[in-house]
């Protein structure tokens, strides 16, 4: 048996590839075309969409003819004026139909020199549906959203959808568009208006693609999805791992984004000597969160170059801001569609998985370290790191020895917006070694944040916490107690910043109901 990889967001090679059992999302896709619905499969980068049409198409063979096309890498050119549009349409086509067990002269006759026009086009594609249940699938659409002559082409299609319950036109039984993007949501894709048919179209007033359901399938992989991956794996290898153990942190940690699924047990089988133990996957983790990929590049250019979703984002996982999930504010809907957001229980919004909280936390650490040149963090991990494990305690210690340092500094009104991202400047390099932390969403707000940090397979709970009054900080120690105990551990670490001009620093240990605290106030 030839070596096979983990790649669930790829195209599916047979014995090649472990991939997750997605046949219960095909089903949910098959019904929308088996009601001939018109359909846009929008969701983030890397999201295993390609993937699931390519499954799709061979799920429904018997059924239906489905035809696969991208306008990606074709040129200017090709959306020149109608006609360039038609003949590339109609090649295109022709090229899909050769790979497929279709008579040869219907793939002949599907291009047609003579169309050159729009109105030509439609009449064609009539003759060309009369006695074929064609399914449409037109992937990359990004890349050509903004484009008026393809535009054109969807209010065409748009044109013949509702037509043929009226007057028995002919048309493709189902379209599927594929993308980041919604189409329906051009206006964040466009630019303004021109009379060439090659410019790109500031609005439509009557989008066309509005007779497009909701596509509504959960693209994300669940834990018992994860598992049909890990038990082909495990046929194989015999590696003893606790199949349903691992397929649960995985998705604690991706809250089962395709990629990353993938990502973390590629690195395992490859870099890992498959160590599958919790350890293992958070060793993927970090090996995630240093290395460049095309998901993470994106990420980062999404941020830079959107100042709005990037200060929200800020606002959220540093300030502890509660934001209501509201998708008339643009930044919002941005990052819903980017898949960085999702809605919490209570109607607000947060980061969709933790890995992505991680990557993001840091970029805004580090480029506020680089921005405040003035503030001056020590090196401390050789007096904290021993034998490749991490003493929390003098971790904190070592804060409270060097932040009165920064207090001298720095105005108060500074320090009380800016103190936990001075300690997250001070724990990151430390924790870059061989550690990661992330931040218990549930817990965040503007005066608490409690922080997991793993090192070396060990893990530590610190919450962070403003001094609101000795009542308030007795509450913190119940608060980390409860915390404690859902985690089943029984020591725990809190750090308070208190900003008023008569503090009492102290750093020493207490013990609250069965737990031991490392109680430090700067």
């Amino acid at each position: 048996m030839g070596e096979r990889e983990f790649n669930a967001t790829g195209v599916c090679v047979p014995n090649m590839h472990y991939m997750v059992d997605i046949s219960n999302k095909l089903e949910q896709i098959k019904v929308l075309v088996d009601k001939g619905y018109y359909f846009a499969m929008n969701r983030a980068r890397q999201y295993g969409k390609t993937t699931t049409l390519h499954a799709l198409k061979n799920a429904i063979n018997d059924e239906y003819t489905m035809i696969s096309l991208t306008f990606e890498g074709l040129g200017d050119e090709s959306f020149a004026n109608p006609q360039s549009f038609c003949h590339t349409f109609m090649e295109l086509i022709q090229e899909a139909l050769e790979f497929m067990n279709i008579d040869e002269s219907y793939t002949t006759n599907w291009f047609d020199a003579k169309v050159v026009s729009f109105k030509q086009l439609s009449k064609h594609i009539t003759k060309m549906c009369r006695d074929k249940k064609l399914v449409l699938m037109i992937d990359e659409v990004d890349k050509i959203s903004n484009n008026r002559v393809f535009l054109e082409f969807l209010s065409i299609l748009r044109k013949k959808y509702l037509a043929r319950n009226q007057i028995k036109d002919f048309t493709f039984h189902s379209v599927i568009l594929v993308g980041v993007y919604d189409i329906k949501n051009l206006r964040w894709k466009v630019k303004e208006r021109s009379d060439d048919h090659s410019a790109p179209v500031n609005k439509i007033n009557n989008s066309p693609w509005n007779i497009a359901v909701d596509f509504e399938v959960d693209m994300s992989f669940n834990p018992e999805e994860i598992s049909t991956m890990l038990i082909e794996y495990e046929a194989d290898y015999a590696t003893g791992m606790n199949i349903p153990d691992i397929a649960k942190r995985i998705y604690f940690y991706t809250s089962g984004y395709p990629f990353l699924v993938s990502r973390i047990c590629q690195h395992v089988h490859n870099k890992l000597a498959k160590d599958w133990s919790e350890a293992g996957v958070q060793k993927a983790i970090k090996i995630i969160t240093q290395q460049p990929s095309t998901l993470l590049d994106d990420l980062y250019n999404n941020i830079k170059n959107n100042q709005d979703l990037s200060r929200l984002i800020r606002r959220m996982l540093l300030d502890g801001e509660r934001i209501s999930f509201n998708l008339g504010i643009t930044e919002i809907s941005l990052g819903v569609m980017y898949g960085y957001f999702t809605k919490k229980t209570e109607g607000n919004i947060s980061i969709s998985n933790k890995i992505f909280e991680m990557v993001l936390t840091e970029y805004f650490v580090d480029r506020n370290k680089l921005d405040n040149t003035d503030t001056k963090i020590p090196e401390l991990r050789d007096e904290i790191i021993s034998n490749g494990r991490l003493n929390m305690q003098a971790t904190l210690e070592k804060f409270f020895e060097y932040y009165p340092e920064i207090y001298n500094v720095k105005t108060m009104e500074f320090l009380e917006k800016e103190g936990r991202l001075l300690f997250l400047t001070y724990l990151i390099p430390i924790l870059n070694s061989r550690g990661f932390y992330y931040i218990e969403s549930q817990t965040l707000s503007e005066t608490r944040m409690d922080l997991v940090i793993n090192f070396g397979g060990e893990e530590f709970i610190l919450e962070l916490k403003k001094w609101r009054g000795q009542v308030k900080h007795e509450d913190a120690y119940a608060q980390l107690s409860s915390y404690l105990d859902a985690r089943k551990m029984d020591t725990g670490y809190l750090l308070t910043f208190d900003f008023r001009k008569r503090k009492h620093p102290k750093a020493e240990w207490i013990r609250y109901n069965d737990k031991d605290i490392f109680d430090v106030i700067v």
